[in-house]
């Protein structure tokens, strides 16, 4: 797809800013592997070979039995006997001494007889997000080779949360800003387009709605209804949606007076027309000013919200929940630490990237 002349003029501003620049690509790097993390990340393997056969443990649900094994329970692929079972072709001696008999099979040969010998493919990171991390010791256990970050309270792997709970957040504040702006930029727009008793109306709905305690609505309606995702997400663009609706409501009552406004009205040109084709791509400057304040307040509010026990449920990757183990647990240094280190780097490379963005709109810039 070729962009047009203006937008190339603005690529090529935004390219001109490097933090801008560079602080995108890094971001597209973290959120496109985030979003593989179930490759990345997971306590089944990827792929199985299993006498001759494929198999794959991280799209599907496979039983024990289907491994030789004798239940019809998932197969625990760290367990030592299941373990066993693929490599030897699912041998019977695998229950008894699976340890043993794995050290057999490096040879092809288990009781002097040829096996199969099958394989897996694992992720980088052996646990999910909700994985029980088997190691000795009271939790939360401290970095080493097998949990990089350490676990926490619940001997989940940190490292593994990190990368499931930047996805989460990235996704949910993608999600909440997108129908938020769009919400907010209709309602700005026609006010500021209409003027007269249409914006009087909408103002003192907004004053209203405003003033609602979106916190006490939350605790209500989780009471209710259950925590849940798309649940929280309603909820958020529900009360979020005025945040842009005051930028664009002055920048169309400072347009709609203008003599391009005027001669579009004089021409014929419908309502729908002149405020989205024409007023609105500048007005687009100030409204691209706000989205880093809406980005970083939207994820600002997840946290909060699952660090105080009222956002996502609690076996659900957060970062805001992390923070409160990290207060829950001061003798862990690492959970302060990681969730420090993530929100700093994620709400800064997202303030450069935007930065980027509202020079690239700025007419001074794209004009001159």
């Amino acid at each position: 797809m070729t962009l047009s002349p203006l937008n190339q003029r603005r690529w090529r501003n935004f390219k001109r800013n490097r933090r801008a620049f560079w602080s995108l690509w890094i971001f597209a790097v973290l959120f496109g592997l985030s979003l593989f993390a179930e490759f990345i990340a997971n306590d089944r393997p990827i792929l199985v070979n299993y006498r001759g056969d494929y198999y794959a443990p991280v799209f599907r649900f496979y039983p024990e039995t289907a491994f030789g094994g004798d239940f019809q329970t998932e197969a625990k692929y760290h367990d030592p006997e299941v373990r066993c079972l693929i490599l030897t072709g699912g041998m019977e001696a695998c229950l008894d001494d699976p340890e043993g008999v794995m050290v057999e099979a490096e040879t092809g040969i288990v009781d002097g007889q040829a096996i199969q010998k099958g394989w897996s493919i694992w992720p980088l990171i052996p646990y999910t997000f909700n994985s029980i991390v088997d190691r000795p010791g009271a939790a939360p256990l401290p970095p080493n080779g097998q949990n990089l970050l350490g676990t926490d309270s619940s001997k989940r792997d940190v490292l593994a949360r990190v990368i499931y709970g930047f996805r989460l957040s990235i996704l949910f504040t993608l999600i909440v800003t997108s129908f938020a702006s769009v919400v907010g930029i209709l309602a700005g727009a026609v006010q500021g387009y209409f003027g007269g008793r249409t914006d009087l109306i909408f103002q003192r709905v907004i004053e209203i709605w405003t003033a609602t305690p979106s916190l006490y609505v939350i605790i209500i309606l989780f009471a209710i209804l259950g925590r849940s995702f798309w649940l929280l997400v309603f909820i958020t663009v529900l009360f979020g949606w005025t945040s842009l609706v005051g930028v664009v409501r002055a920048e169309f009552l400072r347009a709609r007076n203008l003599e391009y406004v005027r001669a579009a009205k004089a021409l014929g040109v419908s309502n729908g027309v002149i405020m989205f084709r024409h007023m609105l791509p500048n007005a687009m400057v100030a409204t691209i000013t706000m989205l880093p304040f809406i980005v970083t307040g939207t994820i600002g509010t997840l946290a909060a919200l699952d660090f105080l026990g009222f956002g996502l449920p609690s076996s659900a990757p957060s970062l805001g929940e992390l923070t409160r183990q990290a207060k829950d647990h001061l003798e862990a240094p690492w959970l302060a630490f990681t969730a420090f280190t993530v929100f700093s780097v994620m709400l800064s490379l997202l303030v450069f990237i935007f930065e980027g963005v509202r020079d690239a709109f700025d007419p001074r810039k794209v004009f001159q």
